[in-house]
């Protein structure tokens, strides 16, 4: 009888905790999409070089071997391969 009672009443909680996690989920979500969609409005190419850059991050194929300047500190950038890291990343100019 006891034992029928505490899954009665862990059924009856888990219910009542769904709904709270799957209203909070799209709401963290939206603020999460807004953050990243104005991150990415910053990072765009002028010219011949690029404004709003990582260092370190990986560079769009158009980057290669150009130019960038970082959104916080404005030091320059340049899109370059090596082959210890096979990647193209923003490295210090």
């Amino acid at each position: 009888m006891l034992r029928r009672l505490l899954v009665s009443g862990a059924l009856v909680a888990s219910a009542l905790v769904v709904p709270a996690v799957a209203v909070a989920a799209p709401a963290t979500a939206a603020g999460l999409s807004s953050t990243s969609t104005s991150a990415a409005s910053c990072y765009k190419r002028v010219g011949n070089h690029w404004n709003c850059i990582t260092p370190g991050a990986f560079c769009p194929k158009a980057a290669h071997n150009r130019y960038g300047y970082a959104k916080v500190t404005k030091k320059r950038y340049k899109c370059t391969y090596k082959s210890a890291d096979p990647y193209w990343r923003w490295r210090r100019a």
